[in-house]
């Protein structure tokens, strides 16, 4: 039976609340970090110092969660009840042992590492204060991000989104109740932020919660599991769920290398890369959240049984989207140089010059990396995620971080250490490719 692949619409429908979504995720970092600041510069040091651990952990549960987002769009392909259900238990066991496991190799080996890095014992004390009270968040983001996976994948990306509207403003009030003693609550400075973090965090969950019980009765009320028994289903699942998470994890710690690498710069230029940083992940959200809704569908396909014709015939409307939006993606980077005097009013000439340096590489970069966004989330939903991962991993380890180091200790123009970020999509670009037109991913089981 030849089924009918979705169109660009059916992309743009999933993908729009994933991106927004994204961009209210990033948001939140800033917004907290605005409400300590009002504390002082050593509190501000205090909650960096933190959420660098508590960031690690967030992490590993996006990780975790982007595995099941694809499992559950396979299963939701099929139809098939006990799929559905098998996908969403797993998923949430996963999360929460992971979000467990983690709080406890936090509390092994935080505290020393906070203490060699803090420049005073107050900030070392608020810091670990904080990430205590963060331990509300990593639970409460355990089970809402697997459940806004489960959601994504069976196509609802818009509750996920809703949460987040939700959440949001009830982060900012509880936070600045908690940090500044209003209204009779006591003053707890940044442990505040992370109470209010929490509790957002947790009616996030809630919400999803009641969402995906209403939504999927039937599923919740079968009795079998894929694999026949539940120790063996979840077993699968994290056998397919390691590779991605171990792909998310090499980036977080390649990305934290090359920031240390890039101190080494002159203070212009290490500025000048710290201020584009956030932008060029802010922006790229709008490419990688159409990369995603393209892999949720090629998984949804995939478990309905659609031949090569149809995966074919979507990928190219997939692909032409992808274009469309590198391009848009580009066009705000040029926004953003040509506004950063304005945003960055303080900035010196020298910094200012840097950014612009900058452009060339952010009017390539979206266009190879977008590309590459498809092959990737394509290629996890058939299954390949052993391969997906090696490429991510040799890219980062064997060419991007020591030609960062080379090229800073050269002493090159910024803008050349700039560009590894292009060239390293430009390594990737002919492995995925290849993967691609070789066709074995179009029959491939998870």
């Amino acid at each position: 039976m030849r089924f009918t692949g979705p169109a660009s619409a059916t992309i743009f429908a999933l993908a729009w609340p994933m991106m927004l979504r994204a961009i209210m995720l990033h948001g939140t970092v800033v917004i907290d970090a605005w409400l300590v600041a009002g504390l002082g510069e050593e509190a501000v040091a205090a909650m960096g110092l933190a959420t660098a651990f508590g960031g690690l952990l967030l992490g590993v549960l996006l990780a975790f969660s982007t595995a099941t987002q694809i499992l559950a769009a396979k299963s939701f392909g099929t139809g098939r009840p006990e799929a559905l259900r098998t996908a969403l238990v797993c998923g949430l066991v996963i999360n929460l042992g992971a979000g467990l496991a983690g709080l406890l190799a936090t509390a092994l080996v935080a505290g020393p590492m906070i203490e060699g890095s803090a420049h005073t014992p107050w900030i070392a004390a608020e810091a670990r204060s904080y990430l205590a009270a963060f331990s509300i968040v990593v639970l409460g983001e355990a089970a809402a991000q697997s459940l806004s996976a489960h959601l994504n994948g069976c196509g609802e990306t818009r509750r996920p989104f809703y949460s987040y509207l939700l959440a949001v403003p009830v982060n900012v009030g509880v936070s600045v109740v908690l940090i500044y003693g209003l209204l009779g609550a006591p003053a707890l400075g940044v442990t505040g932020a992370a109470i209010g973090s929490g509790v957002s965090a947790v009616l996030r969950a809630l919400y999803l919660g009641h969402h995906v019980r209403r939504a999927n009765a039937a599923a919740l009320a079968a009795s079998a599991w894929t694999q026949g028994s539940f120790p063996r289903a979840l077993r699968d699942h994290l056998v397919f769920a390691l590779p991605v998470a171990a792909t998310f994890l090499s980036a977080t710690v390649a990305n934290t290398v090359c920031s240390l690498i890039y101190a080494r710069l002159e203070i212009t230029e290490f500025a000048a890369l710290t201020l584009i940083a956030p932008w060029v992940q802010v922006a790229g959200t709008v490419g990688m959240a159409w990369a995603q809704a393209a892999g949720i569908l090629v998984a949804q396909l995939l478990g309905r049984g659609a031949g090569a014709g149809v995966l074919e015939d979507f990928l190219r409307q997939a692909w032409g989207g992808a274009v469309l939006a590198a391009a848009a993606v580009a066009a705000a980077y040029v926004g953003i140089c040509a506004s950063s005097g304005w945003i960055y009013g303080t900035l010196q000439a020298e910094t200012q010059a840097a950014l612009w340096s900058f452009l060339p590489v952010l009017l390539l970069l979206p266009f190879p990396k977008g590309s590459n966004a498809i092959c990737g989330n394509t290629l996890r939903a058939a299954g390949e995620t052993v391969y997906v991962m090696h490429i991510f991993v040799w890219s980062q380890w064997l060419f991007r971080v020591p030609g960062t180091a080379a090229l800073v200790w050269m002493g090159v123009p910024v803008a050349w250490v700039f560009s590894l970020l292009l060239f390293e999509e430009l390594v990737k670009f002919p492995p995925f490719h290849q993967r691609m037109r070789g066709g074995r991913w179009k029959v491939a089981k998870l």
